[in-house]
C-alpha cells in the first residue's frame, strides 16, 4: 500500500511580504511621535508574520513602544510640563 502524498503548497509570494516594513514603521512611529500608528503597524506586522511564517517580534515591539508612547505622553500631559498643552 503506497499512498501518494499531496504535493506541498507553493511558497508564499515574496513581493507581498511586508512584515519587516510594517514592524520598522511601527517601531519608529511608536517611539518618535504616534503611539496609535505604532500599534496599528505592529498589528499589521504580526498579521503578515503569521501569514508568511516569519517571526512576529518586530510587531510585538512596535505595539509595546506604541503603548509606552501613549502612557508616557499621558503622564507628561498630566504633570503639566507638556510644552504644547496650553491651559
Amino acid at each position: 500500500m503506497n499512498a501518494s502524498y499531496p504535493p506541498p503548497p507553493p511558497p508564499a509570494a515574496a513581493g507581498r511580504d511586508r512584515t519587516t516594513l510594517w514592524g520598522v514603521l511601527g517601531i519608529v512611529l511608536g517611539l518618535i511621535c504616534c503611539g496609535i500608528l505604532g500599534i496599528i503597524f505592529g498589528y499589521l506586522s504580526i498579521r503578515d508574520a503569521k501569514r508568511y511564517g516569519q517571526s512576529p517580534v518586530l510587531g510585538y515591539l512596535a505595539i509595546a513602544f506604541g503603548v509606552i508612547n501613549i502612557i508616557g505622553t499621558a503622564i507628561w500631559r498630566a504633570s503639566g510640563t507638556y510644552p504644547l498643552w496650553n491651559d
